[in-house]
């Protein structure tokens, strides 16, 4: 499983910690192992401008997805097939504000975000109540369980 991590900001970042995030996400939800995966942490002028090009949205938001070979989870005994899963890209500097709000530290609210991001690449919304239900659920779950494993 290829997990590639870039941080195109003065925030520090982990990359290592994201790359392992990135695979027991994948591991968990049985993702092929030669799936291939991109997490990339930006400015908020490039995120606003992802955010305009794509959603015709003004202003920059905290997470995207950009899905290519649509994958989807698979199962313990036939994981999904291999691909190019996507790109997630985060903006740090929105997460930290979010952060603040929350009370909770960026380092957490990173880990959230990402995770949210892989999340919607294998086909995962939140438009109708019961998505949200089961996609916040599922990440929640994921992302406690990966801060325990570590």
């Amino acid at each position: 499983m290829s997990v590639e991590v870039l941080n195109e900001t003065t925030t520090k970042i982990d990359e290592l910690e994201f790359a392992q995030l990135g695979r027991f996400v994948l591991d968990s939800l049985n993702v092929h192992p030669q799936a291939e995966l991109v997490i990339s942490f930006v400015d908020p002028n490039t995120i606003a401008e992802l955010h305009e090009r794509f959603l015709d949205e003004p202003g920059p938001t905290d997470v995207m997805s950009f899905p290519m070979d649509e994958l989807r989870p698979g199962s313990e005994d036939e994981p999904g097939r291999p691909g190019i899963l996507g790109d997630v890209v985060v903006c740090p500097d929105v997460a930290a504000e979010q952060a603040r709000e929350m009370g909770q530290s960026l380092e957490d609210e990173l880990l959230v975000l990402a995770t949210h991001g892989i999340l919607h690449l294998l086909g995962f919304d939140h438009a109708e109540p019961n998505e949200r239900e089961a996609m916040f659920g599922l990440q929640r779950k994921l992302v406690l369980a990966f801060i325990a494993s570590r």
